[in-house]
């Protein structure tokens, strides 16, 4: 676990009000749910044979014996709560987001941590892959608000209720020659849930993996067509995939649409987001047939990716305009006039204490702001004020008026 520390915060702000603006854009909500919930919500949602039930949820006993559990992952939570008030009663397809930490006992990662932040969305009510298709427009779309290039966007179909559990026996069958080969996490999913052999990181697994049937051959007809009409509803829209046919996702609750994002800059372990249908995970929850779709963002590995916006953010968010005043009437008007320009979303920094002149330029050149404000006796009898770039090393005077022109409205990146 860690902190999050100025400046890198201020990229996450950057990231979380960008995913903001597009979620309202496409008509979904924010839902908020308990960072502890009971345990046998996940192991009936997420799967009890997942590596997340048994090796990395964070599970203790509360005063009266109950077993409660960190969330691990929201999916399972929105539907919990999606069945628990009844929202299927309302009309419509139910769009909602989230934005939160999760906790996982993992091993250590590049960008993965055991208190980590996710950013998802779940749209639930409707079958149609239009709704597939219109879930990762939204996603390419935050992608570009955040000018983050150099991602590969990967599709399959793990199949439904119907057409699985043949692969399923296919699989089972094929991976009963091979598996003493394979890793030890994988010779033992090959008997309790042989589809999460496919989502196998383990490097020297790959090409044995690569030789295993997959599901888009024994896809039934209903599950071919979902998966050709989305694929079209994409290429309609210029989005480029690729379609990896061994693509399964690591929880046990998805059908049909699954997908990932993965980008370069995270290394081997180069996954940034994923997604897919969970069409009866409602129902393995108690609650009527909802079927829905959705994805989350690893906020840390996200913000790892988007490095050279992480220098850009910094910079800017440690430029506010720097307020320098000298004596007690130019504190007066220093902290006046601050007040005025935070009401008009600039950001200021106020010298704290009284000092000279040189110890405030020193300070102000240490924390990095691009403009001081230099107030004095004789400044305020003028009522002009040298601003200087620290930058440029250049310097003016201005107005009161002047300086809100200059200023007001442009926030810290003036």
């Amino acid at each position: 676990m860690r902190d999050i520390l100025p400046p890198e915060s201020a990229l996450w702000n950057r990231i979380e009000r960008a995913s903001r603006e597009i979620f309202a854009a496409y008509s979904y909500q924010e839902i908020r749910t308990p960072l502890v919930e009971v345990t046998e919500l996940f192991a009936r949602g997420v799967g009890q044979d997942t590596d997340i039930v048994t090796k990395e949820m964070y599970t203790f006993e509360d005063r009266d014996g109950q077993s409660l559990t960190l969330r691990p992952e929201a999916t399972a939570s929105v539907v919990r709560s999606y069945i628990e008030h009844r929202m299927w009663e309302q009309p419509g397809v139910k769009k909602f987001y989230y934005i939160g930490p999760m906790f996982r006992r993992e091993r250590p990662q590049k960008g993965r941590y055991r208190q980590f932040y996710q950013i998802g969305a779940e749209a639930i009510g409707s079958e149609s892959p239009t709704v597939d298709a219109e879930l990762l427009e939204m996603l390419i779309e935050l992608l570009g608000r955040l000018d983050l290039t150099g991602y590969s966007l990967f599709l399959n179909s793990v199949g439904c209720a119907h057409c699985r559990p043949k692969y399923l026996e296919t699989l089972r069958s094929e991976l009963s020659k091979v598996s003493g080969q394979l890793c030890a996490d994988c010779q033992r999913r090959s008997e309790t849930n042989p589809l999460r052999v496919l989502d196998c990181k383990v490097p020297q697994d790959q090409p044995i993996i690569d030789q295993l049937p997959t599901i888009l051959d024994l896809l039934c007809p209903e599950c071919r067509e979902h998966f050709e009409r989305l694929q079209g509803y994409l290429r309609e829209r210029q989005i480029p995939f690729t379609v990896r046919p061994r693509l399964v996702r690591g929880l046990d609750y998805y059908t049909r649409t699954t997908f990932e994002i993965v980008h370069g800059a995270l290394g081997a372990q180069d996954s940034l987001l994923g997604g897919g249908r969970y069409d009866g995970l409602s129902e393995m929850l108690g609650g009527p047939a909802a079927p829905g779709i959705g994805f989350s963002i690893g906020e840390d590995r996200f913000a790892l990716a988007l490095s050279q916006l992480a220098e850009s953010e910094t910079n800017a968010a440690g430029s506010p305009l720097f307020i320098i005043w000298l004596g007690d009437a130019a504190y007066r008007c220093a902290a006046e006039l601050a007040r005025e320009l935070r009401a008009r979303n600039v950001a200021v920094d106020l010298l704290a204490d009284a000092v000279k002149l040189k110890k405030a330029l020193e300070l102000a050149s240490r924390l990095g702001v691009r403009h001081a404000l230099l107030i004095g006796d004789q400044e305020l009898a003028e009522g002009k004020y040298p601003l200087r770039d620290m930058s440029q090393g250049t310097q003016k005077s201005v107005t009161k008026e002047e300086l809100f022109e200059q200023f007001a409205g442009k926030g810290a990146q003036t």
